[in-house]
Order: structure tokens, then sequence, then C-alpha cells
């Protein structure tokens, strides 16, 4: 799965010594060619690259500084092009204040000794292993910004190199993981449910972390606008459901229309607010008439989930954070919590009553009835499905009592028998056993419920954390 990639502003610089430049002709231009690759490539992985060119002298740093300052940008590459000093740089990361990223990248897998050792000129050898000389910086900066408290990472290797385009692209991925989070809109309807502790949350620091904004938002509003659906609203919403649910024969016309009124009033209230995510539940006393909008929800808010505007039940804000990045890296975020264990195929089953994303789904997401949800009002219709087999990872949003954490775990989706009862259901199996993970995901403190997106992306998720500056927990 991918979705479509906003575009997101990183800085670059070339570092390197001005006293170079004239003792060995032609250096200049040849780091500036690779300075010059580098840019087009992170132009490619849908990055709009501040470049504030080579960096050569101290003098130089400040206008450097201002230039990425300005441009707002997320994250900053510093690519060692040969050695420089690091009262070069220091100045730059001290002024920018963004997460910086080391490129220890050289041109080639290895110098061609026999090439440089039969130049016979020490002045020529010298300036062409000066082209190779990424790595003599690599521990000064390092030793430097350790003592200057800033924060930074190193990708290592050569050019051309497949790990190192992976490491650079996932950067990138991240720092598009940040701003879409602080771009972001949350919606929070109705309440929490009722006696889930693990769930509550402080939504101040969940603000202040991530930079969402969080909108509370009315029941009656939403009724206002179910009230106000017209026919054609209903007629259009009905033929999308068809479009993107297998609409199971048992599907009582009464349901499908209040599910598809709800779904339409749903739409009109992200769109009023402009959000990205919402958390929702309501209960209210038996029998009033939001207990009748909030029991027909989740095929609009699978809907909502599967256009990348995820939707946590309960009120699962921290979750919803989860989700959000998930969609944000492209890999879904289904709404999901551990339903049982298979200890004779040493698996756990996770699912929920929805809502699901379309894009990771084994197959087509079934729209079905439910008699009964589970621990709450009602009955109405619900969404059925497995997430595609194959690897997965997921991610919770924690709160612990130091704050907020990243908890990530890495597994596999598999073949096997799962419960039919009209939930998002699948069967996962990790390196470190069923029993092994259960105890030591609980035990990092979740809430019960995470997101779950397709492939392993856990080094992207340490990277988010990097850049947010909290722990990440990875279990298995």
């Amino acid at each position: 799965m991918e979705t479509t990639r906003t575009s997101v502003k990183v800085g670059l610089i070339g570092v390197g010594l001005n006293t170079y430049w004239e003792q060995f002709e032609g250096l200049l231009p040849r780091l500036m060619g690779y300075h010059k690759e580098i840019r087009d490539r992170m132009t490619n992985l849908c990055a709009e690259v501040v470049d504030a060119g080579m960096v050569d002298s101290p003098q130089k740093a400040a206008a450097a500084a201002e230039l990425i300052k300005t441009n707002d940008a997320e994250i900053i590459f510093i690519f060692i092009s040969t050695y420089a000093l690091s009262s070069t740089i220091l100045p730059i990361v001290q002024r920018v204040k963004v997460p910086v990223v080391l490129l220890n990248v050289q041109p080639v897998a290895a110098i061609d000794y026999s090439y440089i050792n039969a130049m016979g000129d020490r002045g020529q050898m010298t300036g062409e292993w000066l082209a190779h000389c990424q790595a003599c910086s690599a521990p000064e900066f390092a030793c430097v910004f350790n003592r200057a408290g800033i924060r930074y990472d190193i990708v290592t290797g050569y050019l051309q190199e497949e790990y190192v385009w992976k490491e650079i692209g996932a950067w990138i991925d991240t720092a598009r993981v940040m701003k879409g989070m602080r771009e972001n809109r949350m919606g929070i309807l109705g309440h929490y449910y009722c006696g889930m502790l693990d769930v509550y949350t402080d939504t101040t620091l969940q603000s202040t972390l991530f930079g969402t904004h969080i909108e509370q938002l009315e029941m009656c509003e939403l009724k206002a606008y179910r009230d106000a659906v017209t026919e054609e609203e209903l007629r259009t919403k009905r033929a999308e459901f068809e479009q993107k649910f297998d609409v199971v024969p048992q599907c009582e016309e009464y349901e499908l229309d209040r599910a598809a009124r709800t779904s339409v009033a749903l739409d009109k209230l992200i769109r009023a607010h402009n959000l990205g995510s919402m958390a929702y539940y309501y209960e209210g006393f038996t029998g009033n008439d939001y207990e009748n909008i909030v029991t027909s929800v989740i095929a609009g808010n699978t809907l909502l989930t599967g256009n990348n505007i995820p939707v946590a039940g309960e009120c699962e804000v921290k979750n919803v954070q989860a989700m959000k990045i998930m969609s944000l890296l492209g890999v879904g975020g289904s709404f999901s919590e551990p339903y049982a264990m298979d200890f004779n195929d040493d698996v756990v089953m996770w699912g929920h009553d929805g809502p699901a994303h379309f894009a990771i789904a084994e197959g087509k997401v079934k729209l079905v009835p439910l008699p009964v949800y589970h621990g709450k009002p009602g009955k109405g219709l619900s969404v059925q499905m497995s997430v595609k087999q194959g690897s997965v990872t997921f991610l919770s949003v924690c709160e612990g009592k130091d704050g907020i954490f990243l908890l990530v775990a890495e597994g596999e989706s598999v073949e096997g028998p799962t419960l039919q009862i009209g939930n998002t259901n699948s069967r996962y199996r990790f390196s470190c056993g069923a029993r092994t993970f259960m105890d030591r995901w609980s035990k990092a403190g979740p809430s019960h419920h995470c997101a779950i997106g397709i492939g392993h992306i856990a080094d992207k998720l340490q990277k988010v954390a990097f850049l947010l500056n909290i722990p990440c927990v990875r279990v298995c």
C-alpha cells in the first residue's frame, strides 16, 4: 500500500574545508557533483530540498542556518563531502534547532587503490583520497554534538548503496509524519468508554508533543447534519457502500439506510471542522436520538479510515494518533485489540468491531449485520475482514508515568481460522512466540488497543520517536 505522499521540506548542506580548493584542482566541482546527486534523489523522494550548498568555513555557517531556518525545514541532512571542521557546522545546528542526520556517504564502496597509487604525483593522490574522505569528520562531528547536547543520527555507506537510500528515504518519510501530525486536526466526539482507565489520556500532552489540534465535537451537530441528509445524498452513499464493501445479503435495507445516512453526516462533520482524524464514543440514556446515530457509525467510519482520516472507537485518542502515524507512512493503521490466543498454532488473534482499513484487507471488507455490539448499546452493521497475510507492524502510542512513548512490534499476519462474528479478526505470529509477545507487550503498558499496518516499519517508527525525542520500546 502507498498513499499519495505530500512534499516535506528538508535541509541539505554540504560541508568541506575551503583550504583544499586551491590546493587540489577539480576537487570542489567533483564534490558538488555528489552533492547535486544527493539533492536530486531526495527530490525524487518527494522532499522539497532547502539546499544551502557547500559550507566550507564558519563564516558561511550563519547564512546557511538562516536559509534553512526561514524555510522551516523539518530536518537537516549534512553531507560530509570531505574532511570539514566541526566549527563549521556547530553554529548551523545550534541556530536551526531541528534534528540532524549526518551523511557519512562516500562516492563508491571502496577506493581504487591501484589507480591512486599509480598516479605518482602525491598531490594528485592526496586530492583523489580527499574525495573519499567522508569518514574522517564523522567522529569529530559526533563528539562535538554529544558535548553540545545536540540530537543527531548518522547514515554511513556509499552513494549508490541501496541501504543508504533506504535510510534517507525513511528519514524523509518520518519528517513527513512530523509535519502531518503537527498539521492534523483531531476531533473528539462524545466521551470515553466509562471505566477504561487505560484509554484515558492527557490531551494537552498529546497536543504539546505531536502539535495536533484537538477539536471537541458535539453530537447535536452530527444529528443536525444527519437530519438534513437528502435522498440524493443517501442514494450516492448507498452506491459507495456497494462499491467499497462486500455487502452481505443479510444486511437489512433499514440498517443500510441508517448507516448510509450517518455516513453522509460524518463526512459533513469532518469537512466542517477540517479534520484529519477522530476519536468517538457515546451512549446517553436508553433510547435517545444519539444512540440511533452512534450505533450506525461503523460503516462511515471505515470509509473515512480508508480515506486516510482514521477513526478510533471508544474515544481512544492515543490510538487514533497511532493510526494517523501509520496512515501518514502509507501502511494502513487498522483499529485493533487482542481477541484470543491460539497456543496450538502459537498465534495471537487481534480484531475489533471496526473501523477497518480497506487497503490492508485480505480481499474485500464485508459489511455485515451485528445483532449486538458487545459491551455497547444497540445493534446495527459492522465490518468483517482480515489483514493481508505477510509482514505487519503493531504500533501503540502509550502514556506512562514519565510521559508519552511508542510501543512497536513486528510480526506476520498468517493464514488460519478466524472468528466470523462481524469483526476485523486476524492471526499474528511473532518471532518471540505468542506467550512471550503478550507478556512483553502488556508489561510495556499500552492501552488494550493498537494500530496495525502492513510491512515491517519498526525502523521508521524508531526514527519518528527520535524526531519527537521520546522513547521507542520494541517487543520481539
